[in-house]
């Protein structure tokens, strides 16, 4: 009976442990990066409702963490590694990304650790974005006013995620969230976030 009891604490241990380390390796890393997240409408309420899923959803916060844009690499490149997959959620800024979220590339995305020799720890990891727009769908277009796509903006994290062996997920996105960001619209747009983050 004793040995009975001990070999079941064993195997009760042994799937308990790797239950908590799946449910870790599983969870998705949200890399938020808006200079004035205060004043975004759609992005709070993004941000609260993940926030219902912390065993899904890890938030990081640059702006809050890095007030004065001083990155600490190395803990940064552990964090990431630490999840399955990564999601880049910003404010389509001057027609690119916000300054801290280049700089954040730019120095957490290294020579030996996320391309080049011995640098795979973004190799076959989900990496999608999570964009908000001030400007109409109509006007991302050929005929629009600029002339070109959300899609075509943001090919260069498409390049960059493809260059460092990741699997690129495309982009989720809120267009119109200067004028248009009522009540109604963002609401409506939280079941699409929350299933394009599941979907990564």
């Amino acid at each position: 009976m004793c040995v009975l009891t001990f070999n079941y604490n064993i195997l009760y241990n042994f799937f308990k442990v790797n239950f908590i380390l799946l449910e870790v390796f599983m969870k998705t890393l949200i890399v938020i990066v808006h200079p004035n997240l205060k004043d975004s409408k759609v992005n709070r309420a993004w941000i609260k409702e993940v926030e219902k899923y912390p065993n899904k959803f890890t938030i990081h916060n640059l702006y809050e963490i890095y007030p004065d844009e001083s990155i600490d690499i190395e803990k940064k490149q552990k964090l990431i590694e630490k999840h399955d997959s990564l999601i880049l959620q910003f404010p389509i800024y001057w027609f690119n990304c916000p300054p801290l979220m280049k700089k954040w590339l730019d120095d957490v995305f290294t020579d030996g650790r996320a391309y080049a020799e011995n640098g795979d720890n973004l190799k076959n990891r989900n990496i999608a974005l999570a964009v908000t727009a001030d400007i109409s769908e109509n006007n991302y277009s050929e005929s629009g006013k600029y002339k070109h796509s959300l899609k075509e903006i943001l090919l260069p994290f498409e390049i960059t995620f493809n260059y460092c062996s990741a699997n690129y997920k495309g982009f989720n996105t809120f267009y119109s969230a200067e004028f248009e960001a009522t009540d109604k619209r963002i609401n409506e747009s939280i079941p699409q976030y929350i299933n394009f983050l599941n979907s990564i």
